[in-house]
């Protein structure tokens, strides 16, 4: 068996003495685990980061080994990604939520998602848009998508400004304003992409896809959301100062 494909890693430990078992997120073939022989090595190991862009070739015996890795790199941003606290932060959250994805089910949307993140998350104020977003398109790939595009009740598009917590759809000012109390804020960036928003706005957003990932996903597995993800949001509230 054998395969070529781009790899973004997220994840990497030491296997015997010079040996690293990588988990890359994959285009074709989702997220997949690999032996790279001598990946701990001075050559191997800077190229091994978690959110590098590499070109990956899986082989192994049969389809259900672990496999051994070569690899080549294609964009290596792990550095500028770790020198920054935010960096750090919002890469750890995103592999926390990556791992959370069957092993090798294919997700090519979101490998292009996260390649197009990791490409502008230098920025502190595009980091912080991108991860909300990112949060947004992992309730989708898990099967918990959130309906923004009308409202629950009238079906109407405009004036969209809550979201229920029970079913995840938007509901509109007018018909959410009896309501508003128990209903979640919607910000406006996540309907429209060329909206620029406030760190409150952004902040509203975060504590949206928190709310669904945390009754939707992790608690029924018995998890909770990564301290990373706090971290990342306090680093913003410090940036925005």
């Amino acid at each position: 068996m054998e395969w070529t494909d781009e790899g973004i890693v997220t994840g990497v430990r030491r296997h015997g003495e010079g040996s690293a078992i990588v988990e890359v997120m994959t285009y074709a073939r989702g997220r997949h685990q690999g032996l790279v022989r001598g990946g701990q090595s001075r050559r191997q190991a800077p190229i091994l980061q978690p959110g590098n862009k590499l070109l990956v070739t899986w082989r192994a015996r049969l389809d259900d080994h672990l496999g051994n890795f070569t690899v080549e790199p294609l964009k290596l941003r792990a550095e500028a990604l770790m020198r920054l606290s935010h960096g750090a932060y919002g890469m750890s959250h995103i592999t926390s939520l990556i791992h959370l994805l069957p092993e090798r089910d294919p997700h090519p949307g979101l490998f292009g998602i996260l390649d197009a993140i990791l490409e502008a998350f230098e920025e502190p104020t595009s980091a912080a848009i991108l991860l909300a977003r990112f949060e947004v398109a992992m309730l989708a790939e898990l099967g918990f998508g959130l309906e923004l595009d009308s409202c629950a009740s009238t079906g109407r598009r405009d004036d969209l400004i809550y979201v229920s917590p029970k079913s995840g759809r938007a509901v509109s000012a007018s018909a959410g304003a009896p309501f508003a109390e128990r209903l979640l804020p919607l910000p406006t960036f996540l309907l429209a992409s060329q909206v620029t928003p406030t760190m409150a706005e952004v902040e509203q957003a975060f504590g949206l896809t928190g709310y669904f990932l945390t009754r939707r996903i992790l608690e029924p597995r018995g998890l909770v959301l990564s301290d990373a993800r706090a971290a990342f949001i306090a680093s913003m509230r410090r940036w925005d100062q």
